[in-house]
């Protein structure tokens, strides 16, 4: 008994320096663009799952020894594994790149070549670029978004290695569009967080009300971009162009307290929470879609 709860307090530290519900979504992410290329779900589906939580995992635990130090300055990274003490920061990296090595195994013995190198390209993207950009420029979310938009595509490409037409690049624009406003509010909620850590922060430069507006214009272009979807034989049937009408407008709806003067911190908290449900009621709406579940 003692040694089955020390395995599962192993597997929840490795899942926490792994940040499991960043790993959750984009593997999510991943299952979707592989339902919506081969509208189908099989054992095959579960290969690209399993590679890209892998991957998600890997890259998440890299990322905190990367960021150990500044994650030791700010309240609410504080408590991660490496900072707080729960794990060494040499087992933290050695954990890391064994999950990133089994990821790519697993998407090479189980794909092929196109997917692979997106996922290679996800993580170079993610713990070579965007993590020292961050560093230097306030504006490096936007291309740091595009973390966001290659899970899709990997889950695609696993199907269909062709993702240079219009419905795959399309889902990744969505997906693209979407990262900005989840990334500018979880800085509106720990802008000054950064600050404390020496990253620069628009919060720096624009007041939270500006802030505020800026987000709420890119989550009214997330909302045209989920309308625009169909058009590109992504959700066809009316059922689901209701849905993602009607998802697209209650954000916007929900949205609108950004503009509102002198906010409270739960505020753009309950918005970072509305606008990440979005995102898997879309995903789970064109998945049920193109698998003809919606019609």
């Amino acid at each position: 008994m003692a040694v089955d709860r020390e395995m599962v307090s192993w597997i929840r530290l490795i899942l926490n320096l792994g940040k499991i519900r960043i790993a959750f979504l984009v593997t999510l992410s991943t299952f979707t663009g592989y339902v919506l290329a081969s509208g189908r779900i099989n054992l095959f589906s579960l290969i690209p799952v399993v590679g890209v939580f892998l991957l998600a995992l890997g890259a998440g635990a890299l990322n905190q020894y990367q960021e150990r130090f500044r994650d030791a300055m700010m309240p609410r990274t504080a408590g991660r594994p490496i900072p707080s003490g729960q794990i060494s920061s040499r087992r933290a990296l050695t954990i890391s790149l064994i999950l990133l090595l089994l990821g790519v195994m697993v998407l090479t013995f189980g794909t092929n070549i196109t997917a692979v190198l997106l996922g290679i390209v996800t993580v170079v993207w993610y713990n070579g670029v965007y993590t020292y950009l961050k560093r230097i420029s306030a504006l490096a979310v936007i291309p740091g978004s595009l973390i966001g938009a290659l899970p899709p595509l990997i889950g695609w490409a696993s199907y269909q290695p062709d993702i240079f037409y219009p419905r795959p690049l399309m889902l990744a624009l969505f997906f693209f569009i979407w990262q900005i406003p989840h990334f500018w509010l979880l800085l509106l909620n720990f802008g000054t967080d950064y600050e404390k850590a020496g990253y620069p922060s628009l919060t720096a430069r624009l007041d939270t009300q500006q802030l505020g507006r800026l987000t709420f214009i890119w989550i009214v272009a997330t909302s045209v971009s989920i309308i625009l979807l169909p058009l590109y034989g992504l959700g066809n049937s009316l059922v689901s162009q209701v849905l993602l009408f009607l998802s697209s407008v209650l954000l916007i709806w929900r949205s609108t307290v950004l503009l509102k003067p002198d906010l409270e911190k739960s505020s753009y908290l309950l918005a970072f929470k509305g606008i990440n449900f979005f995102i898997i009621i879309v995903m789970f709406i064109l998945a049920l879609d193109r698998l003809s579940v919606i019609r």
